[in-house]
């Protein structure tokens, strides 16, 4: 349960991520909703991340979270945000991905 909880943090971090990029380019209270957004999710991550390392090393939550976020964030600049998918870009996204999970098996 712990592992989903933890999945769901990386989650919202990725969803903060979206927000604030949102932000960038709002104005108004289109503004304003896309802030109220980010902080619902930075909270709402911080505290599932809190829950999730109640049982589960902060050694490889932490990177796990970061990671989901981090990757999470990449794909949606790329669908959401137009930017550029390189090949330098996906590789270094997959090697990420393949370092969070050689982190969860060490």
């Amino acid at each position: 349960m712990d592992w989903i909880i933890l999945v769901i943090a990386g989650l919202c971090e990725t969803g903060f991520a979206f927000c604030m990029g949102k932000m960038r380019t709002a104005e108004g209270r289109a503004r304003r909703l896309w802030t109220a957004g980010f902080v619902v999710s930075v909270v709402v991550s911080m505290w599932l991340l809190s829950v999730a390392v109640r049982t589960l090393p902060i050694g490889t939550a932490y990177p796990v979270w970061t990671g989901i976020g981090a990757v999470g964030t990449v794909v949606l600049g790329m669908v959401c945000f137009k930017e550029k998918a390189s090949f330098a870009r996906l590789f270094f996204v997959a090697l990420l991905i393949v370092s969070v999970i050689g982190l969860k098996m060490a």
